[in-house]
């Protein structure tokens, strides 16, 4: 997936600066932060409406509208898919593949919490 993803982020790149009447990409480009960022909100609220709708192949077409949204707004905010890449494999090593950064660790926090809790799991593992 994520070699789609860095085609879809480097055509992306390639029509940010053509005509935007020719191109709906070039066009929401065009339209700036606030209106990419109202797009992806749309599109993910449509995901989250088709899978409480029980309607997988829905999830499936809105989930593509959401990643091309992302990618849009990657492109305008100046963040490349590798670094995501690289944030994710960072929470992967310090907690595990399926486990988000607590929210406590990412306002504010210092560097013991975090070997702290990288402690805990590697002991629960034991």
């Amino acid at each position: 997936m994520s070699d789609s993803v860095a085609r879809l982020y480097d055509a992306v790149i390639a029509v940010r600066g053509t005509d935007p009447t020719k191109s709906r990409t070039a066009r929401l480009l065009r339209a700036g932060g606030d209106k990419m960022a109202k797009k992806l909100a749309e599109e993910a609220v449509e995901v989250v409406i088709d899978a409480m709708r029980g309607q997988p192949e829905a999830v499936v077409r809105e989930s593509a509208d959401l990643l091309y949204n992302l990618v849009v707004l990657w492109v305008h905010a100046g963040v490349h898919p590798d670094d995501v890449w690289a944030e994710m494999r960072r929470r992967e090593e310090m907690f595990g593949i399926a486990e988000k950064v607590p929210k406590d660790l990412v306002q504010g926090s210092s560097r013991r919490k975090v070997v702290a809790l990288e402690a805990r799991r590697v002991r629960k593992r034991r």
